[in-house]
């Protein structure tokens, strides 16, 4: 997964992506979040539309944030890569 953008930095303990690293990691981090906000606004009182827009949006950022990890996903005990 090394061929790819590299916008999060991994993981030290866990699975996942951890904290970004480039703007472009950034830039997608703070969208997601000012989207998520939008739409708590907008569909304020009607949860489950809520959660009908949310969860493509999170899915979507989980992809791209999986894809954009330096060394993908994986699971790590703190060993430094």
């Amino acid at each position: 997964m090394s061929d790819g953008p590299e916008w999060f930095a991994p993981r030290r303990y866990g699975y996942g992506a951890g904290l970004p690293i480039s703007w472009q990691g950034w830039a997608l981090t703070i969208g997601v979040v000012a989207i998520a906000i939008f739409f708590a606004k907008w569909f304020a009182g009607r949860p489950l539309q809520l959660v009908a827009a949310l969860v493509p949006l999170i899915v979507a950022f989980g992809v791209i944030s999986a894809r954009t990890t330096r060394g993908g996903w994986r699971w790590r005990w703190g060993e430094d890569d």
